[in-house]
């Protein structure tokens, strides 16, 4: 008997984190340089973004520049922050235009004017969108994150706001830079490599998890599709047993 499509849909996740890996080797495969790869990978965002909602997926998030990734060399960094500047500007109106919510997440203290300008003015242009939430991670760590939400908490303690008897685990998501999204259903990893390097480390606890060998500028809608119909066939527990 045929699945039906909606059931299929309910059943996937709603909410999808990808670790964007495999730009630089796929680059290098093909005797170019590793930026060639990052901007390829730009533009496989869109397609990736553009199935969403057809795979019944409201929130899509994706690490594009990590805390860590300051430590490459200053050409890749440098024109990694230039490709960031114009795919926000190439973007803007096409994101706008089709009800995509557009979100950062990370510590803007090290990016420049001129990105954070672009970013703030991204997220204004498509505050009213509700289609497909696409929240970039742009210079983001977990461990940094928690660090800075921890911080805030600390401060509201320390000047009343906050009585030190009410924080427990429901507390500190209201201070990380997710507080406003649901959980990750499913977090996927292309190029093979299999660990999380410090992703939403607090927001993952209880996600299931795809690590895949594509790279990920060969990572198709087509591939996603399969990804979330594996998620609607397994248990999700959170540490319960099921009669």
């Amino acid at each position: 008997m045929p699945k039906d499509p909606q059931t299929e849909l309910e059943s996937g996740p709603r909410h999808v984190a990808i670790i964007m890996d495999g730009n630089g080797r796929w680059a290098q495969a093909r005797g170019r340089p590793r930026l060639f790869g990052h901007h390829a990978g730009a533009r496989r965002v869109r397609e990736v973004v553009e199935a969403c909602p057809g795979l019944g997926i409201k929130y899509l998030t994706v690490f594009a520049f990590s805390t860590e990734n300051w430590k490459r060399t200053q050409v890749e960094v440098a024109g990694l922050m230039n490709l960031f500047r114009r795919y926000i500007i190439k973007e803007t109106r096409t994101l706008a235009d089709n009800g995509i919510r557009v979100r950062f997440i990370g510590d803007r203290v090290r990016l420049d004017s001129k990105l954070i300008e672009l970013m703030d003015s991204l997220e204004e242009e498509t505050k009213n969108n509700d289609l497909v939430h696409l929240t970039v991670a742009l210079n983001y760590g977990g461990r940094d994150e928690v660090a800075r939400a921890t911080k805030r908490l600390a401060r509201d303690v320390a000047e009343g706001r906050l009585k030190p008897e009410e924080v427990d685990e429901e507390t500190l998501p209201k201070y990380l830079d997710t507080r406003v999204l649901p959980d990750p259903d499913l977090v996927i990893r292309t190029s093979g490599e299999a660990r999380i390097s410090n992703f939403l480390l607090w927001q993952s606890a209880y996600s299931e998890y795809e690590f895949i060998d594509t790279l990920w500028p060969d990572f198709t809608a087509a591939e996603l599709a399969r990804l979330c119909q594996n998620y609607g066939t397994r248990d999700r527990r959170f540490g319960a047993v099921l009669a």
